[in-house]
């Protein structure tokens, strides 16, 4: 792992070099500070990729069970996902945005202690948790876009119910494309969820005692979705719509944010 370390280092530099590059275009709006921005963004995608790959060819299992490996993956979809909104909506600010939130995650990981997998650990582990891990991750980071896409929209309805029409209310989609996009992301979320939840108690209940569902980690789990699901019938009820809707949508991400918070109190979910 020595031998690929420097790819992370080098990650973490480049990656802080293009938000600050994107911060600029932020503040200026800058299209060449954007495009050197966004290519910074795409080698610092093309090494997270080599370096995950490496962990994945070095450790034989796919590299999510610690918690130094989940912040890596998170950043890396995280920086994957935004590169495709990007490519697919040409929205220069919600790349700025959520790769803020990438950076800081990829940041902690320098911070997370990684070690070493014990026998014992690997003899619970399967495909199957696998699974439930990765997808638990990329429902995470759809959920982290359509927050950024909330936020956009309660910035830009506060700019419009005060007339403020600076240069950056010129730069925002409109309310029905953010409120759009943000109810797409998390139609992808919440069914990736509750597939990883379902695996995740098919898991619990062949290597874990009758009363796994009585960890707060799982309890989190279900109240994350239900959250999102109330969010998701309201929107397709219209019910809820605008403002609201944005703002129902943060209290849901907040519960995610516990639900994530909540690991190292469980009893099987504890970072390793």
């Amino acid at each position: 792992m020595a031998d690929v370390r420097w790819v992370y280092d080098v990650t973490i530099f480049l990656y802080a070099a293009s938000v600050l590059f994107y911060f600029h275009d932020f503040l200026q709006s800058n299209r060449k500070v954007n495009r050197l921005a966004f290519g910074l963004l795409a080698v610092v995608w093309c090494l997270q990729t080599v370096f995950f790959v490496s962990q994945m060819t070095a450790k034989l299992y796919f590299p999510v069970l610690t918690l130094f490996e989940t912040l890596f993956f998170y950043s890396w979809v995280l920086v994957t996902l935004s590169m495709v909104m990007n490519y697919l909506f040409r929205i220069d600010l919600i790349v700025f945005f959520t790769n803020v939130i990438g950076f800081v995650v990829l940041s902690l990981s320098m911070f997370a202690q990684e070690t070493e997998m014990i026998e014992q650990t690997k003899a619970l582990t399967s495909e199957l948790l696998f699974i439930h891990i990765t997808l638990a991750l990329i429902s995470y980071a759809a959920f982290s876009l359509s927050l950024v896409f909330s936020i956009m929209y309660l910035v830009q309805h506060y700019m419009l119910k005060r007339k403020r029409w600076s240069p950056l209310f010129r730069r925002l989609p409109s309310l029905d494309k953010l409120e759009l996009f943000s109810d797409r992301l998390n139609m992808i979320g919440l069914p990736l969820l509750l597939l990883g939840v379902i695996l995740g108690a098919i898991w619990g209940h062949l290597v874990l005692s009758a009363h796994f569902w009585l960890d707060p980690k799982v309890g989190m789990s279900t109240l994350v979705l239900i959250g999102y699901s109330i969010v998701m019938y309201q929107r397709i009820t219209d019910k809820w719509r605008g403002s609201r809707l944005a703002v129902s949508n943060l209290v849901a991400f907040s519960l995610l944010l516990l639900n994530f918070l909540f690991t190292d109190i469980s009893g099987f979910h504890r970072w390793m």
